[in-house]
Order: C-alpha cells, then structure tokens, then sequence
C-alpha cells in the first residue's frame, strides 16, 4: 500500500552503434552464462529461446567486432559455452558504469523533485 502512488525515477541505459548493442539483458545472459557454462541452459532460466539468444549474441558480436562466447562442441562433457575474456571485460565494465549512472541518477531525482512537491 502507499507504492501505487509513490513517484519514481526510471530509466534504461545501454551501449549503442547503429541499434542497441549491449545493456542489462545481454548482460544478465553472460553473466548467467558465465556461472553456468551453458548459452541454452541460461537463455532457458530467463525464457528465451536458444535460438533466439544465439542469434542475440551474434548480432552483439558483429556490431562488436569481437567474440563475446568461445563454444565448445559436445562429446563426452556435452559441451557448452566460456565467456570470452573481451566480454568479461565489457560486462565488468558496463557493470561499473552502470552503477555509478545509477547513483548520479538518483542524485539528481533527489536534487530535482521533492516527492511533497510532486505529490501536490
């Protein structure tokens, strides 16, 4: 109770070149995928299709120009997915400034608006 009524800041940040390239959703997926070690297995936790996030991680890569996963072929492991030391340094780093957006943001709602004030 009291919530439905509470103004808020919101907001999307992500990395752009000519489209959206990377932000929080190809973030959460390597990340998952870091802990994971599988591309279908983390797609499958959030509800995308394999196929659908292979080909998000595709379109990342070229407009990228780097690899984001290495993919290992099945045998007798099953296979599975690394994280590539370039994207781990681009989610480290996109982890980083969006964090630091986040508190700047936030600063500046609080600087800006008083809730009394929006309240009326």
């Amino acid at each position: 109770m009291g919530d439905e009524n509470c103004v808020r800041l919101a907001y999307k940040i992500w990395l752009d070149n000519n489209g959206k390239v990377f932000g929080d959703g190809p973030y959460d997926l390597l990340l998952r995928v870091e802990q994971i070690g599988s591309l279908s297995k983390a797609a499958a936790e959030i509800g995308m299709s394999y196929n659908k996030a292979w080909r998000l991680i595709r379109a990342i890569e070229d407009r990228l120009g780097f690899p984001l996963l290495k993919c290992k072929v099945g045998g007798a492991s099953g296979g599975g997915s690394e994280v590539t030391s370039q994207a781990r340094r681009l989610m480290q780093q996109y982890r980083a400034f969006r964090e630091e957006a986040e508190n700047a943001l936030e600063l500046l709602y609080a600087k800006h608006f008083n809730e009394k004030e929006i309240k009326g």
